[in-house]
């Protein structure tokens, strides 16, 4: 393929993914259209056994080996612009830019294969399932697949930052993202007879407030820790006292001592503040993705290789959103590339859009950066 052909495959990618959007694990069309584009391509396709996504490799099989990352699930939102390619799937769309980055790093991929023959080892391309669920990370490294890669590279669109613009940064870039649930356990009684009962609903608002001492009293002031209760629930009519009641939240921290006190905290002040008013609280704890801490050297390296290539390179703002890279990253050296397209409805914002004038330069810097890093494994 010429890479007029490529650019125009990429963009028209672009279009046909976000028209037919698939939620996590979900990804058997866009599965399809990548691995019938690959196999076009003479782009081999690892047997991972994965239901959606694929594994793809580029080169000899031999050398050092360095990995892409695209991931390609939607979410479940009805899109609410006027696209001429807007989503087809009622209830579901592309409104965090996967469609972007499935199509970009599937244009990376046609662009190393012209090169195949010249790359100094080789290239994997990862087309991640359920990033959003989270979790499409791990299933993916559990394939064995990505266990010879040295260094690992992915994209994720930013809004606010200009088209042509990239966004890195070492260290922490997203938080780890967990979720608390914790049910306080009293006795009921009737609303007139308080005395008669526990009442499980001042303890859980004790709590409430109690919790966010976490940040302002626990946490080193210059930490970015978040702690937010985001669904209470007790009681189904007004004259009675409930037996229990229901609180639940997320912990967003950007370091793993931050990540074990705060998990910490919430179970002691759940316990004890249910012992306080005579009963009791059980608190689950469900971990989610880790902080994604890009490693500095790779991240600097990207950097200067978008530089060379004539990308503006900003630093990349610290969000307290999750990002399943970071399992990859926990595993592998790497970085986390946040592409700017411009001023937009946020993330997962029925009016959220892409700009996708960068679309096709990001597919081409993709595949100078995978081939530039083999050089560098090579030294």
């Amino acid at each position: 393929m010429t890479d007029a052909n490529i650019k125009a495959l990429v963009e028209k990618s672009f279009r046909h993914f976000h028209e037919h959007p698939e939620l996590s694990y979900q990804e058997f069309q866009t599965t399809a259209y990548v691995r019938a584009e690959l196999e076009k391509a003479g782009i081999k396709i690892l047997d991972t056994g994965l239901k959606t996504g694929l594994v793809a490799q580029i080169g000899r099989g031999e050398g050092p080996v360095v990995a892409l990352r695209g991931d390609m699930d939607a979410l479940p939102i009805q899109e609410e612009t006027d696209l001429s390619y807007k989503s087809r799937e009622a209830g579901r769309m592309h409104a965090c830019g996967h469609d972007f980055h499935t199509a970009a790093v599937l244009g990376a991929a046609l662009l190393l294969k012209k090169e195949e023959g010249n790359l100094p080892g080789t290239v994997k391309v990862i087309f991640q399932p359920a990033e959003e669920a989270p979790g499409g990370a791990k299933v993916v490294l559990d394939t064995g697949a990505l266990a010879d890669v040295q260094a690992i590279f992915g994209i994720h669109i930013i809004v606010h930052i200009p088209v042509g613009t990239y966004a890195l940064r070492s260290g922490a870039v997203t938080a780890a993202v967990d979720t608390f649930k914790i049910t306080f356990r009293g006795r009921g009684s009737h609303g007139a007879h308080p005395d008669m009962g526990l009442d499980p609903i001042v303890a859980a608002a004790d709590f409430v407030g109690a919790v966010q001492t976490i940040v302002s009293r626990n946490s080193n002031p210059f930490a970015a820790n978040l702690v937010s209760v985001t669904h209470i629930q007790a009681g189904n009519t007004w004259n009675v006292i409930p037996e229990t009641a229901f609180v639940e939240g997320t912990a967003r921290t950007m370091t793993k001592e931050d990540r074990q006190l705060v998990e910490a905290r919430i179970r002691v002040l759940a316990d004890h503040l249910a012992q306080a008013y005579g009963e009791s609280a059980s608190v689950e704890w469900i971990a989610g993705p880790p902080a994604t801490l890009n490693e500095e050297e790779w991240t600097g390296f990207a950097a200067s290789v978008a530089k060379e290539s004539g990308i503006n390179v900003v630093q990349a703002p610290w969000n307290l959103g999750g990002e399943d890279f970071a399992y990859f990253l926990e595993k592998i050296p790497g970085s986390y590339i946040q592409v700017g397209i411009g001023d937009t409805y946020s993330n997962h914002h029925p009016k959220f859009q892409v700009d996708p004038g960068f679309l096709y330069p990001t597919s081409e810097y993709l595949a100078i950066l995978a081939k530039k890093a083999l050089v560098r494994l090579r030294k």
